[in-house]
């Protein structure tokens, strides 16, 4: 009997397990070391090496081999980074290894474990449990990791363990990253090594500014409530301050204006020296600061304007052999983010950066787009700028020494290939990912003068003269996110969809990735607007490519968080465009959303309040007139239910009548497979109800 693909998708968490990730490259070119699942349906990511001289795999730990704690005792820190990172996969979900990739540290069930990645064996060490985010030094001879909101180190041979730092209150933790910083900025980490491993340079953060949330579990009335240093729009985040600390616990603060950068975006140490970035709270303004390691004092390296906002782009600050800093900058004569060396752009207009994967030398690997659907790899080195990766698909990748790894996902296949190319001859690393029962066969388009990107799936084996369908709009919608991309596996579910009797139509309009800074920029202070107008404009050229297709008279929309917002913002604001709406974990009032986020788009409340009240769904309430279903997770951090709750509390004021789906013990992700499953065949049925 073949396995249904909602019960497939949900097993195997949207196709992710059994996929290659993770690489660290030896910089000797001997080995990588990767994660993997055993299977497209194990759930327990396992640590492996391949031999760079003869393309063989190793096995180098399993957690389900060792007599450990399971995924129940995981420590509330890494419960908190998985829910930032969306991390789905259990076991060695990360891992940090020196800079001979010799050894390899990784935290399971809360114990600090070590593998031998030239001998293939691992040894726990003996530490302060639970052990969080544990990082070899890049000379190999001890391990720091955090404890209790503690910085600690232990010697690689297991001995003197202490704590570097003791934080001065309950608030305060050294050497994590703050929700802030783990949710907005990418940064899931709190503390850097210097390169010689004598000394870190630390991140100090004290929430004890930040406003206290109380998450509920109103199925288990027994248990207490969880505690959350929530930081919403308008109010305080939490001070971070940044400190160097020696190994003998020796430390001096890093001296900047906090007041007037509050964020801070990143930090790296090379042989140059430590770098930090910081932002202002408006986000208009960031600074690149050298720190004097003798000293702590900081200087200014580089300042970055922008009279919107600046965003925060991955890979970078980073240093050349020679000392340029590597950067980007959003070049408004051209329209293009581009890459600069020592103050130079060396891209060309048009070539969006998207991120820079690594420099070593004068060389810079970095992904960029000539075309917002594909990302493609590129190599830039003084006077040449060279394309790696090649056909029609999203690409990434790493590089150390004389070795290149490329990641492909592609549109004409399934799955992701890994292919490795060095001095001892090129290698594949084998997926184990299931292959999905079902084939997308996915239309592109460019909708309206704005050539929105627009994607355009239809039941399998549909022919015109079949009858028309009913439509289902399934956008994200919302900046710095997409969903039309040259990945056949991205519209897997948008497949199944169609399949059960709907043209399934997404597009991604304005504020969305990869068309440079005035599309991503276009969404400033007014989501509604631009962002709904975007959506109709692709559903209409849908309809225009396809009209034996798509029944304009039965349009549904749905989508999550962001995209939960547009679903419930369409049916309320353009009822003779949509006709039914399913919001999951939607934003109903961007006051109870974070301040990074938020802000940046809507600015603080108390400067521009008119943004949030233009935004918001709870004042829209009295609109509805369609079909809407609410689906949230009672259990979620980031988009807390009391934005559904709020949201249907005035809709009943107002006399609309609606449903919500409270999902128990549900954050903002749903990987539990039984959730997973059922939820996509309740969202079917609650629109087959309404539109056929």
């Amino acid at each position: 009997m073949t396995m249904s693909f909602p019960r497939q998708s949900a097993r195997t968490r949207r196709f992710t397990l059994g996929v290659p990730r993770g690489f660290h490259i030896a910089p000797d070119g001997s080995r990588l070391a990767f994660l993997r699942t055993k299977s497209g349906t194990d759930p327990v990511t396992c640590l492996w090496t391949l031999d760079l001289a003869t393309g063989e795999e190793r096995l180098v730990a399993d957690p389900a081999a060792m007599a450990l704690p399971g995924e129940e005792d995981l420590p509330a820190e890494e419960r908190a980074r998985r829910e930032r990172a969306r991390e789905q996969a259990g076991g060695i979900v990360g891992f940090a290894a020196d800079r001979e990739l010799r050894t390899a540290a990784f935290a399971l069930g809360g114990r600090l474990l070590v593998a031998d990645l030239r001998e293939g064996t691992v040894r726990p060490l003996e530490a302060s449990t639970p052990v969080f985010d544990p990082r070899p030094d890049p000379a190999g001879r001890r391990v720091a990791y955090v404890s209790g909101r503690t910085l600690r180190v232990v010697e690689l041979d297991g001995s003197g363990d202490r704590a570097l730092v003791q934080p001065e209150s309950e608030q305060i933790s050294y050497g994590l990253a703050e929700f802030i910083a783990a949710e907005e900025m990418g940064r899931m980490r709190g503390y850097w090594w210097a390169p010689d491993g004598t000394s870190l340079l630390v991140a100090r953060v004290d929430e004890t500014p930040v406003t206290r949330w109380h998450i509920a579990d109103p199925a288990n009335p027994e248990r207490p409530a969880t505690e959350v240093a929530y930081p919403a729009a308008g109010t305080p985040n939490a001070y971070v301050a940044l400190y160097l600390i020696d190994v003998n616990g020796s430390r001096k603060a890093i001296v900047w204006d906090r007041a007037e950068f509050p964020y801070l975006v990143t930090a790296v140490w090379d042989r140059h020296g430590p770098m930090a970035v910081v932002q202002s709270r408006d986000q208009r303004i960031m600074r690149v600061l050298g720190v004097d390691p003798a000293t702590g004092e900081t200087s200014v390296l580089h300042v970055a304007h922008d009279p919107v906002w600046l965003d925060v782009v991955s890979g970078v600050p980073a240093r050349t052999g020679g000392g340029d800093l590597v950067w980007t900058v959003e070049d408004p004569d051209t329209d293009t983010r581009r890459l600069t060396v020592g103050g130079t752009p060396v891209t060309p207009a048009g070539l969006q950066v998207r991120s820079v994967l690594g420099v070593e030398g004068d060389s810079v690997l970095f992904t960029a787009s000539e075309e917002p659907t594909e990302v493609h790899v590129w190599s830039y080195g003084p006077g040449e700028l060279t394309r790696l990766s090649e056909g029609q698909g999203v690409f990434g990748g790493a590089r150390s020494g004389k070795v290149t790894l490329l990641t492909a996902s592609r549109l004409d296949r399934d799955g992701v290939e890994v292919r490795v190319s060095g001095p001892g001859g090129m290698y594949s690393i084998a997926s184990r990912a299931e292959t999905p029962v079902i084939t997308p066969t996915v239309h592109l388009l460019r909708a309206g003068e704005r050539e929105i990107r627009t994607a355009v799936v239809l039941p399998t084996g549909w022919e015109p003269g079949a009858g028309r369908l009913p439509v289902l709009m399934d956008p994200y919608g919302g900046p710095h996110a997409q969903r039309v991309l040259a990945v056949r596996r991205a519209y897997n579910e948008a497949q199944w969809l169609a399949d059960q009797g709907f043209a399934v139509v997404i597009a991604d309009g304005r504020g969305t990735s990869g068309r440079g800074p005035a599309w991503d920029r276009a969404v400033r202070g007014d989501f509604v607007g631009p962002v709904l107008e975007d959506q109709i404009t692709a559903l209409e050229e849908a309809v225009r490519c396809f009209p034996d297709a798509l029944d304009i008279d039965r349009v549904g929309i749905r989508g999550w968080s962001f995209g939960g917002w547009l679903a419930a913002l369409a049916v309320m604001y353009r009822p003779d465009v949509f006709h039914a709406a399913v919001a999951g974990a939607p934003v109903t009032d961007w006051r109870l959303y974070d301040t990074h986020y938020t802000e940046r788009y809507l600015g603080h409340p108390e400067e521009e309040p008119e943004n949030y009240t233009r935004n918001s769904l709870i004042e829209a309430a009295g609109r509805l007139e369609r079909p809407l279903l609410l689906i949230h997770g009672l259990a979620d951090d980031n988009v807390v239910a009391a934005h559904t709750l709020r949201l249907s509390s005035a809709l009943l004021a107002a006399g609309k009548p609606h449903t919500v789906l409270p999902l128990s013990g549900v954050t903002h992700m749903t990987p539990q497979e039984i959730v997973a499953e059922n939820l996509l065949l309740l969202q079917v049925s609650f629109l087959k109800t309404h539109l056929t």
